[in-house]
């Protein structure tokens, strides 16, 4: 019986850790709030897509994969980190915000949205 007890407390246990793990990670992403992000903190050097710092650089599809930035988890680490003149935007973005931008960046890339 303590057996059978203690397999279904550890049982428990392990479903519990593992449900609060994957929930913890997951956003469901919300693209206008995106734009909204986008609009507040990025359209300052990307305007239309473009890029003020480097216009080598801009919003594009195509600029996007020739920088291999043509992912949402590579856009969610430049925004995360920022290199190359970008601020890092860790310290004023929650990730749930920098996930929502990343997406709509991502978006309005493929979509040539811009």
């Amino acid at each position: 019986m303590k057996f059978l007890f203690s397999l279904f407390l550890s049982f428990f246990v392990v479903l519990s850790i593992f449900t609060s793990t994957v929930f913890s990670e997951e956003f469901s992403v919300d693209l206008d709030a995106g734009e909204q992000v986008f609009s507040q903190n990025c359209v300052s050097c990307h305007a239309g897509g473009n890029n003020l710092v480097n216009p080598a650089k801009t919003l594009s599809f195509g600029d996007l994969k020739d920088n291999s930035k043509d992912s949402v988890d590579a856009i969610i680490k430049q925004v995360t980190n920022g290199a190359n003149g970008m601020p890092v935007f860790s310290g004023r973005l929650s990730e749930e915000e920098i996930s929502n931008v990343a997406n709509y960046v991502f978006n309005q890339a493929k979509t040539d949205g811009w």
